[in-house]
């Protein structure tokens, strides 16, 4: 497959839900890729990429054109925050309170973040509850945090699908109270479709586009 694959199957998936062309931000994750790889797909015109490792993401940076948007889209340590956060242009797995305090710690404007939810709360997995969200909200926006919104990964082998509509539905029940939190991050190689069908504003590929 292709990027130009994936973005056709966007397009087919966002015409199926009636929704525009440019409803959806696509996250190329670029993890363990080589930076010839990631400046072939940004002369071909993208922008957004992720990566999942700190350091991996540092040694990109001074060697690819400085317009890149960076995602993080890993567990993050907060000991590696002052490494990554001047890159970043959005943490999509804030996924407790201490990293909040570290992400704004000694920064004048930390870049914005997304809530990581763990919705079937696997023990393996990180990120908050379903039912502790809208209290985590409150304390991450209370400490500083410009949170625009969620990130959550189903449980394999499990429909993806009812997972991301109660992930579209936790963002409209804290979008209620704090209006900027509007972002769905969800959806990867094997369901990006679905993801956009439930209403997924953003998704992360990239073995579909590498492979």
């Amino acid at each position: 497959m292709s990027l130009t694959d994936v973005q056709a199957r966007m397009r087919a998936a966002q015409e199926e839900s009636g929704r525009a062309d440019d409803d959806v931000t696509l996250v190329v994750v670029s993890k363990g890729r080589p930076v010839e790889a990631i400046q072939e797909l940004y002369d071909a015109g993208h922008r957004d990429f992720g990566e999942n490792r700190g350091q991996e993401l540092v040694a990109k940076v001074p060697v690819l054109p400085a317009d890149i948007r960076w995602h993080f889209v890993g567990p993050l340590q907060r000991n590696k925050v002052a490494a990554i956060r001047p890159h970043v242009t959005l943490l999509h797995s804030l996924d407790r309170t201490k990293l909040a305090a570290a992400w704004v710690r000694d920064a004048d404007e930390a870049p914005p973040a997304l809530l990581e939810i763990n919705l079937a709360g696997e023990p393996q997995k990180h990120g908050f509850l379903p039912e502790q969200v809208e209290e985590a909200t409150d304390t991450v926006i209370e400490m500083g945090v410009d949170l625009q919104g969620v990130m959550s990964i189903p449980p394999a082998g499990e429909p993806a699908r009812p997972y991301f509509e109660q992930l579209v539905g936790l963002r409209d029940q804290l979008r209620a109270r704090h209006p900027g939190v509007v972002t769905v991050s969800a959806g990867m190689t094997d369901d990006f479709e679905q993801a956009i069908r439930a209403g997924a504003t953003t998704i992360r590929v990239g073995r579909a586009i590498f492979e």
